[in-house]
């Protein structure tokens, strides 16, 4: 529960400095955290969508940077760090209405870097996306 709070705590810190996070993940939830590992719901809502009418890349791209700093969080770290290498592989896509299960888990934080892991799932269980993101955590 203590990983919980702090996790919230720390993207309640950083929503307000962050006009993408302000647009595109204004409405996620953080359901759940443990060491090194963080859970989050996200409707999909037509800011989400591309021109097509499924969800932009650019949203499975964020939900990459942002669930893979707070996995990192969820380890007690107060900073999130600074992406070093960020890769996000689209599997398939999801339409308005659709709920998005998003999964943060953070493979090793060493003292210079931390590396994470995040997939991005519909309720189904369906993978949407999965990706890869290192950052420099050195304090």
């Amino acid at each position: 529960m203590a990983e919980l709070a702090h996790v919230q705590e720390v993207w309640d810190r950083m929503r307000p400095k962050s006009a993408i996070y302000r647009v595109l993940l204004n409405d996620i939830e953080v359901v759940s955290a443990s060491n090194g590992a963080m859970k989050a719901r996200l409707l999909v809502l037509p800011v989400h969508l591309n021109s097509k009418g499924t969800l932009h890349g650019t949203v499975s791209a964020c939900l990459t940077d942002w669930a893979g700093g707070l996995a990192i969080a969820s380890t007690g770290l107060a900073s999130t760090g600074v992406s070093t290498d960020i890769h996000t592989t689209f599997v398939s896509t999801a339409k308005e209405g659709d709920w998005l299960e998003v999964e943060g888990r953070a493979v090793k934080v060493g003292g210079t870097l931390a590396y994470t892991t995040v997939e991005i799932r519909k309720e189904s269980g369906a993978v949407v996306a999965t990706g890869s993101h290192t950052k420099y955590v050195k304090q």
